[in-house]
């Protein structure tokens, strides 16, 4: 056999090997593609535009709405009004697919192996956000991108997420009612949901600030940040899965408690004990790992999807879950704004050690009946 016939059987085998692996699995590797799409549309819109609720039809129609919203306002935005429109029609989109996405991967995917999966889905969606961001940077540097380039091309990937996830057997992953679901043995999710909604709002706030006010880091430095944070997020968002799997929940959100413990200290008293250089690279390694954790939501939707009384639960509940961490979200930088101004930044950090007390003490309630994984910390 020539080098040539041998080259071509082993391109061949490869294939016919992915081709099987498509088919075996072929509704989560659908899955996975969505992921990719989605998180290359979202990557070009977090970075071009920085600052409820079913099954695999409603993500499909987010997506749409989402991708409706980016061509909005890349093409049909000559006022700031009919921008603001196009802006709700983004945000409704992305909210509606906010509380499915984890629903449709556990619904595709074992007890046994729900973090498992949701990590390898939500790594994939990163590593494509990576490639909506390289999109932008090379576009704007090499190739004269507009804004409303990018919205185009954002919004195109999004009408392919839309595609995708409807390729996927309704069968297996459909809620069949909509319905908002308050039930008494559900009252610890949403106060989880509420206690992350008011840490996650400070960090997202004004831990740049902290960064850009006190110690003056520009833009190149963010984007250098933002790369590392990516990278590492990636590395999290896999381990995050796999060790919910092993582990549990309590155990995962109990640790992410005690890290933003160490990582609110950091912020607080960096200034303090160490000289201004020092600071900063503290202060900046608190910033890249708080920005990781978001990995941990993954946590939550499993956890509410083993109590679940019935399937159907799930999906609203974990919406109402998203709804109350929001509203609480919307109240943080003004309350956190008070306190910076009269009494400074360590003291806004404080009050979120605080409440991330709070999150270990309720994280330490977490009880799954029947569920082995759910290991003491």
């Amino acid at each position: 056999m020539n080098r040539s016939n041998y080259v071509n059987q082993m391109i061949k085998g490869k294939i016919s090997g992915l081709w099987n692996n498509f088919n075996s699995d072929r509704d989560f590797t659908l899955f996975l593609i969505v992921g990719i799409f989605a998180g290359i549309a979202s990557g070009i819109n977090s970075t071009v535009f920085n600052n409820f609720l079913s099954d695999i039809r409603m993500a499909s129609l987010g997506m749409l709405a989402a991708s409706l919203g980016m061509l909005g306002l890349g093409l049909f935005s000559p006022t700031f009004a009919i921008m603001l429109m196009w802006m709700m029609v983004l945000s409704l989109g992305t909210h509606i697919v906010m509380p499915i996405t984890p629903v449709i991967g556990m619904n595709l995917s074992k007890k046994e192996n729900y973090g498992a999966r949701l990590g390898r889905y939500s790594a994939y969606s990163l590593s494509a956000t990576i490639i909506g961001y390289a999109i932008v940077w090379f576009g704007f540097k090499f190739f004269g991108f507009t804004y409303q380039t990018a919205f185009v091309i954002a919004a195109i990937f999004y009408i392919f997420a839309a595609f995708s996830i409807r390729l996927i057997n309704p069968g297996k992953s459909s809620v069949k009612k909509v319905r908002f679901v308050f039930r008494k043995k559900y009252t610890l999710y949403y106060i989880l949901s509420i206690v992350n909604g008011a840490r996650k709002q400070i960090f997202i706030t004004f831990a740049p600030w902290v960064l850009i006010q006190m110690y003056h880091v520009d833009p190149p430095v963010f984007a250098i940040l933002g790369v590392v944070i990516s990278l590492v997020s990636i590395l999290t968002r896999t381990i995050v899965g796999r060790m919910i799997d092993i582990k549990g929940e309590r155990f995962i959100l109990s640790l992410e408690a005690l890290i933003l413990i160490v990582v609110c200290m950091g912020y607080s008293f960096a200034a303090d004990l160490v000289p201004a250089g020092v600071a900063v690279v503290i202060i900046a390694v608190c910033y890249i790992i708080d920005n990781s954790m978001s990995a941990v939501e993954m946590a939550r939707s499993t956890y509410i999807k083993k109590i679940a009384v019935h399937p159907d639960d799930v999906t609203p509940t974990l919406a109402a879950g998203t709804s109350f961490d929001h509203v609480v979200a919307m109240s943080i930088p003004f309350f956190g704004g008070l306190l910076w101004a009269s009494l400074g930044y360590q003291f806004v950090f404080l009050a979120a050690a605080v409440i991330a007390v709070i999150n270990l003490i309720l994280s330490r309630q977490i009880k799954i009946e029947n569920c082995e994984t759910a290991l003491e910390l």
